[in-house]
């Protein structure tokens, strides 16, 4: 019979720590105050709707425009090097200031930073809309890649909030086939929003619907009230109180639950109804005496590059990241070599491009719902084969079967677009490049929230910021590339670029386990001493 705690992991306590009394429970776990984990389904599930909506402006933000290059070229005077830099920037700002809004949400919540970052993002897009230069434009661009991006790290990072692992892979899925919508559908939209009006337009559609994202989070609920799937919270929170080593190793007889300071791993600060800090579990609490209400955050205590630090210090996460890297840079490509592949060998315009490149949308969207339940169900299952008792890295068993098919997916597009095959063979290997790849990534972004207890919003915006380079990077050589070798050529290239991700997820399955814990301890221990 499974063991109910088997989703509790267990962190080891330090050296000498004193009286250890049964099992140390991580900060993730630890008993708050109004639970989100314990809200009812249905608000569980507006939370999912509202931040997979918002999400959906992440693609939209970055595909709406690429229909209008022509003719944003044309009545702004620019050259084709300052487009680059508007679409480039864009990818690159839109990957790394996840970093600064998942640091303010460590302290101040998930929704002051929602509503703070899409009031952004309108700014830049209104300015962008009546821009009279390409210095202006390229400018609000940027803007608006800040504002959009919060929800990148900040949505998987609330719905760490509210889910539990044994459920997170299917939430992750349908989390992240939002932005895929993007890809898909916008440059349908783009074309005919330009077509029918002006490149200006594509731009007035994004405020509207950002204003709408905007007045949904008005109403969303902070998930992260209690900071208990903050670390950096819970730093800030005991430097301010000054509660001692002694305090928090204090715990009642009856619990059976030693407060480790120094796993920072403790049933950690949640609020009673007094402002107090309580400790403990069950009916079993120590209370410090210290109270909350006297606590006054600020903008000193957000540090974007410490919890980014020890996310990075990890061997795992770094092998993971470089992987999840490679395949947003992959399936970005994808879509942008296509387009040009199809504008200058088929003669297709840009509403006939965005039907093409739904298949590919439609397949990335498959992957990731799909993929995110088989995750889950492999998780699962290798938990009950295993006791009950469960290891992030049983997650990336899930991505053995696309391992197979993803290379292959790879040279098939590359090969029938380079020899100019019929378009409905280009349409069968952009759907399963797309679905691989994104089955894939699903389970890579489970694991990286999973495996760093505590610190998943600096985990996903690491994810964000290595997703952002790699994408500008392979956005900046492509061209030159296809020009160079072809198509057939650039994608064989990639083909051996997804068996390095592969071989890097092979890896950390092997390997992972051992680098967290070992990291897990000497991050115990420094603590510990310090």
């Amino acid at each position: 019979m499974a063991n109910p705690d088997a989703d509790v992991p267990t962190i080891p306590s330090r050296p000498n720590a004193g009286t250890s009394v049964g099992k140390i429970v991580d900060i993730e776990h630890a008993v708050v105050a109004d639970d989100p984990r314990q809200w009812s389904p249905a608000r569980k599930n507006a939370i999912l709707v509202t931040v997979s909506g918002a999400a959906i402006i992440v693609g939209l933000g970055a595909n709406l425009y690429n229909p209008a290059i022509e003719q944003v070229e044309s009545q702004l005077h620019a050259s084709s090097g300052d487009i680059s830099w508007s679409i480039s920037l864009f990818i690159l700002i839109q990957g790394c200031f996840p970093l600064v809004w998942s640091a303010i949400s460590e302290i101040y919540g998930r929704k002051v930073v929602y509503i703070a970052s899409f009031g952004f993002g309108i700014v830049g897009c209104v300015v962008a809309a009546t821009a009279k230069s390409i210095g202006v434009l390229i400018g609000m661009r940027c803007v608006q890649a800040a504002g959009s991006s919060s929800v990148l790290a900040m949505g998987a990072a609330t719905l760490a909030d509210i889910y539990d692992p044994h459920i997170r892979g299917t939430m992750m899925g349908v989390f992240y086939s939002a932005p895929l919508l993007g890809p898909a559908l916008g440059p349908i939209i783009g074309g005919a929003l330009t077509q029918a009006f002006n490149w200006r337009a594509t731009f007035w559609f994004i405020v509207i619907f950002t204003g709408l994202c905007f007045v949904a989070f008005i109403f969303f609920k902070e998930t992260n009230s209690s900071g208990r799937s903050s670390i950096s919270h819970e730093t800030v929170v005991s430097a301010e109180t000054k509660i001692t080593k002694e305090d928090k190793l204090e715990t009642s007889p009856s619990a059976g639950i030693t407060h480790d300071s120094g796993a920072l791993i403790s049933e950690v600060f949640a609020k009673d109804l007094e402002g107090q800090t309580t400790l403990g579990s069950g009916d079993s609490t120590g209370v410090v005496t210290k109270e909350l209400k006297e606590i006054r955050l600020s903008f000193r205590d957000v540090n974007p590059i410490g919890p980014v630090f020890l996310v990075l210090s990890r061997p795992n996460n770094v092998a993971i990241l470089f992987a999840s890297g490679l395949l947003f840079a992959f399936s970005y490509c994808l879509a942008y070599t296509c387009s040009r592949t199809l504008s200058i060998k088929y003669g297709y315009d840009a509403l006939q491009i965005g039907l093409v490149l739904l298949a590919f949308g439609m397949g990335s969207m498959l992957g990731s719902i799909l993929g995110g339940r088989w995750s889950d169900r492999v998780f699962t299952r290798l938990k009950a084969k295993n006791g009950g008792v469960s290891r992030p890295e049983m997650r990336l068993e899930s991505t053995f079967v696309s391992m197979l098919f993803l290379p292959l997916s790879s040279l098939g597009f590359g090969w029938v677009a380079e020899k100019h095959v019929h378009v409905a063979a280009i349409c069968v290997f952009l759907f399963f490049a797309g679905f691989f790849s994104i089955a894939m990534y699903a389970s890579t972004l489970a694991y990286i929230v999973d495996a760093n207890a505590g610190r998943s919003s600096p985990a996903v915006a690491a994810n964000s910021s290595f997703r952002g380079i790699s994408a500008f990077v392979a956005t900046e050589v492509a061209v030159p590339l296809q020009l160079a070798i072809g198509d057939g050529g650039l994608y064989s290239l990639w083909a051996g670029l997804m068996i390095i991700a592969e071989l890097l997820l092979l890896l950390v399955w092997w390997k992972g386990a051992s680098w967290r814990e070992e990291a897990e301890r000497k991050e115990a221990q420094r603590a510990s001493e310090s």
